[in-house]
């Protein structure tokens, strides 16, 4: 058996010369076939083999003294950013605040576990729980609740656990 360099390329065959077209991009190993037309399999791709299993990440637990803070500062934020549009909302103001502060407090003590764990879900309870109650602004009210959580939220959880003794 005769072995060729070709343009960097093995060929490896009894019968056949070295190619005359030059490959420059990958190597081929030229096989003999029983048809006239020679066949070509790329012999620089290697399996895929995982070296490691990836690690997860794993968000840590809800903090309730960090709810419990940040809701207080949800429902100020909401009330001041809500009495702007006090005709929108009339005299259910309140109830609006009250039901957005509900459902984002839950969220903070059930879900919330620091940058990444934000999620659209509370905010879409709020829309549907106030549409429910058929209380006024209801669009307007989980907007402007998702708006604050995603300009607050996990900056004040960082502030939050920087203060902490670890």
């Amino acid at each position: 058996m005769a072995l060729y360099r070709s343009c960097g390329a093995l060929i490896s065959s009894p019968a056949l010369a070295p190619s005359k077209t030059p490959i420059s991009t990958i190597h081929l190993q030229r096989f003999p076939t029983i048809s006239s037309k020679p066949i070509f399999k790329n012999t620089t791709a290697k399996p895929l083999r995982a070296t490691k299993t990836p690690q997860k990440y794993a968000y840590p637990d809800p903090i309730p003294q960090f709810a419990e803070s940040e809701t207080q500062k949800f429902r100020a934020e909401l009330s001041r950013k809500l009495l702007k549009d006090k005709e929108t909302f009339g005299d259910d103001l309140h109830s609006v605040i009250d039901v957005c502060s509900q459902i984002f407090s839950e969220f903070l003590l059930k879900e919330y576990g620091g940058p990444g764990t934000l999620l659209v879900e509370p905010f879409t309870d709020m829309l549907v729980a106030l549409k429910e109650k058929e209380l006024p602004g209801a669009p307007l009210a989980a907007r402007a609740s998702l708006l604050w959580a995603q300009s607050y939220l996990d900056q004040d959880w960082e502030i939050w656990n920087s203060k902490s003794p670890h």
